[in-house]
């Protein structure tokens, strides 16, 4: 499976802040919700999923709303996406 590299714009926000668990959660809030990026349910799941990972609570009811609007192959790419990104971080 090939790796998935962060566009510009999430490269140059993960750059900005130093608490990943709000971090992730704010790109989720993003992507979820259309701001400043376009509407990317998979990427939504992706942040939030990991902000969960983090300790970020109030992530687990945003990424569990979307895995119910997600089709199982758009699950499948968010999941896979967000082990790429752990794994890129190693």
């Amino acid at each position: 499976m090939a790796r998935l590299a962060l566009n510009e714009f999430e490269a140059g926000y993960l750059g900005q802040r130093a608490d990943e668990g709000d971090l992730f959660f704010d790109l989720g809030m993003m992507y979820a919700t259309g701001r400043s990026v376009a509407i990317d349910l998979v990427a939504a799941h992706k942040w939030f999923n990991l902000a969960c990972l983090r300790g970020k609570q109030a992530a687990k009811t945003y990424r569990e709303e979307i895995a119910g609007e997600l089709s199982k192959t758009q699950l499948a790419q968010a999941l896979a996406s967000a082990r790429s990104f752990l794994a890129d971080k190693r």
